[in-house]
C-alpha cells in the first residue's frame, strides 16, 4: 500500500490487485482533512492488509468524523469495523440499501450510520459534499460526491481502468498513460464492471454525463484508476463510447483449464 496527496488536503491510500490476463487494478481509498474529516472507503477485504496501520500513517483514527462508503462491495470495506472501533465519533455515509446489503455479512450500528441520497449534501465544517449517482457503477447503492471547495469529484468505480503494473497502480497518474492506453483501458473497464451499458438507451446514457461535464472537475479520484487531473473532459469522452465498445468476454473452463496447467501445484508459473 502507497500513501499520497492529491491537491492540499487530500490523501490517496493506494492498493492493488493483479488480475491475470487484465493487468493491476488499482483499489484506492481517500483522506480528506476537512475541519470535519472524512475517509472514503477502507480498502480490500483481504487478511494480509491492514487498513487502519496505513491510515494511521496519514490521520489519528480518532479524529475521523465520517466514513463515506460509495458503495458496500469487498473492495471498499475491508477496514470499515476496524475504524469504526477506532473512530468512536464517525458516522458512516451510505444509503438504505448500502445500509441493507451490509447487513447481510455484519451490520453497521444504525446509530453510526448517516443516509444520503444522491442529490443531498453534507456539510463537513469548511466545504459541502455533493453527493451524486456516477454514470457508471456496478452497485445500486453507488453515491459518489463533490467537493466544493478543492474541485476534486470522488466517483467511485466510475472511470476505472486496469494499469499495465503494480507501481503505476499504486503510486502514478492517469497521465502517465498515453491518450489511447488510457482510453482502452477505461474502455475496457466500464464493459467489466458495467455490462449494462451495452443494453441501455446509449442518448440517456449520454445525457447521464452532462451533469459532471457541466461540474467540471479539477480532479477525478476514483476507487479503481491513478488520480486524474485535468482529464474530466477527454475522460467523459471515453465514457460517451462505452455502449458502442466491445462487450467483454470472460475466460471460459477452457481458458480456465489451459491457466492452470501454466502453474506448478505450489503456485509458481511451469
Amino acid at each position: 500500500m502507497d500513501t499520497h496527496k492529491v491537491g492540499s488536503d487530500t490523501t490517496v491510500i493506494a492498493d492493488s490487485l493483479e488480475i491475470p490476463g487484465i493487468g493491476h487494478i488499482p483499489v484506492n481509498a481517500y483522506v480528506l482533512t476537512a475541519a470535519e474529516p472524512v475517509v472514503v472507503d477502507t480498502g480490500l477485504s483481504l487478511e494480509d492488509r491492514d487498513f487502519l496501520a496505513t491510515l494511521s500513517g496519514v490521520i489519528d483514527p480518532a479524529d475521523v468524523r465520517w466514513i463515506w462508503l460509495t458503495h458496500p462491495d469487498r473492495d471498499h470495506t475491508g477496514g470499515i469495523f476496524a475504524l469504526l472501533d477506532a473512530a468512536p465519533h464517525a458516522r458512516v455515509v451510505t444509503t438504505f440499501l448500502g445500509f441493507g446489503i451490509m447487513t447481510t455479512e455484519r451490520p453497521l450500528p444504525m446509530d453510526r450510520v448517516y443516509f444520503l441520497n444522491p442529490g443531498q449534501s453534507l456539510d463537513v465544517g469548511d466545504r459541502g459534499l455533493h453527493a451524486f449517482r456516477p454514470p457508471l457503477f456496478d452497485s445500486p447503492a453507488t453515491v459518489g460526491f463533490y467537493d466544493d471547495r478543492t474541485r476534486i469529484c470522488f466517483s467511485s468505480d466510475c472511470f476505472g481502468g486496469p494499469m499495465p503494473s503494480a507501481e503505476l497502480a499504486e503510486s502514478g497518474h492517469a497521465s502517465d498513460l498515453k491518450p489511447e492506453e488510457l482510453r482502452a483501458a477505461q474502455l475496457l473497464w466500464a464493459t467489466i464492471d458495467s455490462p449494462w451499458v451495452h443494453v441501455v438507451d446509449p442518448e440517456k446514457y449520454r445525457a447521464s454525463l452532462a451533469p459532471l461535464r457541466e461540474t467540471d472537475p479539477e480532479i477525478v479520484l476514483c476507487t479503481h484508476l491513478p488520480p486524474a487531473v485535468r482529464m474530466t473532459d477527454r475522460m467523459l469522452g471515453t465514457l460517451a463510447a462505452a455502449p458502442d465498445s466491445d462487450p467483454w468476454v470472460g475466460p471460459d473452463q477452457v481458458a480456465l483449464e489451459a491457466m492452470l496447467k501454466s502453474f506448478e501445484p505450489g503456485g509458481a508459473p511451469v
